[in-house]
């Protein structure tokens, strides 16, 4: 559609031609008009802009508090005491300017920790596509995997695997069963 324009115009100069297709590119990326008919596509509405939280049933969150906070690095918010006998407890990350995490903006999701029976469940699944071994639901990003890694061990974390497919990654599972991965890009 725009295109034919610069067809049109080649002969009135090249100083001409290299002015429409500055127009050219800016309606095209700038105000978002399409190439041509064919590329035209319905613009569509963000339904979902992120990740607020994530639930993790758990079968003492006072316990699970100390663990995440010990391996992943993540801190209690002041919302609900830290205390024996806890039903919940949010777990916030820190951003990379040290600040901890806004569960509605913040780059990693909350962990949401309730006290749940076994009945309840855990996070995780068997990957028949993995010959069945245990898989996790969410996985982590880390600029420094091997140091986490070494913590885990320090640490006695159940590390279920280790593989390396678009960068390295680690299979673990919390004191209840939930299995998680970390991943460094």
């Amino acid at each position: 559609m725009y295109d034919n324009i610069i067809l049109q115009q080649q002969g009135n100069g090249i100083w001409k031609q290299k002015i429409i297709m500055v127009i050219l590119t800016f309606m095209k990326e700038v105000m978002g008009m399409p190439q041509n008919d064919e590329t035209m596509v319905e613009k569509r509405v963000r339904d979902i802009t992120g990740v607020t939280c994530l639930y993790v049933p758990v079968s003492n969150v006072y316990e699970s508090v100390k663990w995440y906070e010990k391996n992943l690095g993540c801190q209690p918010t002041n919302i609900h005491p830290v205390e024996p006998g806890m039903g919940m407890a949010i777990m916030r990350f820190f951003e990379a300017d040290g600040s901890t995490a806004d569960p509605a903006t913040g780059t990693v999701p909350a962990l949401f920790l309730h006290e749940s029976g076994e009945k309840g469940g855990r996070l995780g699944f068997s990957w028949t596509l993995d010959g069945g071994k245990p898989h996790a639901v969410g996985c982590f990003v880390t600029p420094h995997i091997q140091e986490l890694f070494e913590r885990f061990k320090e640490n006695g974390v159940n590390i279920l695997g280790e593989r390396v497919t678009c960068g390295p990654n680690v299979t673990f599972a919390d004191p209840d069963g939930n299995v998680w991965e970390i991943w460094q890009p």
